[in-house]
């Protein structure tokens, strides 16, 4: 049986603010509950207000391992003003800029789930470039421009242990469905010959460590 959460923490999840859907919220929780078996740190890349973070923090929770999420809470490239994704609740008035750390602070503290996550402010190449312990799962959902999902890819996969689990939101094969960004990484992983497919759900793809290598 596919593990899965708990009623209230799928609410939570419902709740916060984001745009995952909950087939992949779902598809999310059982790669990472699958994971956390390693016993090793669970990462997600890209944080926003928290939404998915709920899912890997009652995963990691479960497990007694860390959830780890990064993310520079300045808002990724659509979230600005005037795109389409802009959420002008959570600008930060006094500068000016967007500000998600709050909302995402809230979002963890109504889910009872804050003591089970470590939060790390900044940008994620720099973040994986002094980042020294190996991960078991780490789940790519940041900037979705080609610079950006590079550097987290190049950044994060290599410590991800043999074995570990590699996720990547918002693959979309065909152009007319969303940017490629994603799924230019999402290709290369597997050409890579050091992962393997382990499951699709919708835009969520689930990659399992057979080798090394990126």
């Amino acid at each position: 049986m596919a593990a899965a959460p708990e009623p209230e923490t799928l609410a939570a999840f419902e709740a916060a603010k984001g745009f995952m859907p909950v087939r992949e919220g779902l598809a999310l929780y059982e790669a990472a509950a699958g994971a956390a078996a390693l016993g090793l740190p669970l990462l997600e890349v890209g944080t926003y207000c928290g939404r998915s973070t709920i899912l890997l923090a009652d995963a990691a929770r479960r497990a007694g391992v860390p959830a780890i999420t990064v993310d520079h809470h300045r808002g990724s490239e659509e979230q600005q003003p005037g795109w389409e994704y802009h959420d002008p609740s959570v600008v930060d008035p006094e500068v000016g800029l967007m500000d998600t750390l709050p909302t995402f602070r809230r979002t963890l503290h109504r889910a009872g789930l804050e003591e089970h996550v470590i939060a790390i402010v900044g940008r994620s190449p720099q973040v994986a470039a002094a980042w020294g312990g190996r991960l078991g799962f780490v789940f790519i959902d940041g900037g979705h421009t080609d610079e950006h999902a590079t550097a987290d890819y190049e950044g994060w996969a290599p410590h991800l242990a043999e074995g570990g689990t590699l996720v990547i939101h918002d693959v979309f094969p065909d152009p007319a469905d969303g940017g490629q960004a994603p799924y230019r990484i999402y290709c290369r992983a597997l050409a890579s010959g050091a992962f393997e497919e382990v499951s699709v759900t919708d835009s969520l793809r689930v990659l399992r460590r057979t080798g090394p290598g990126i």
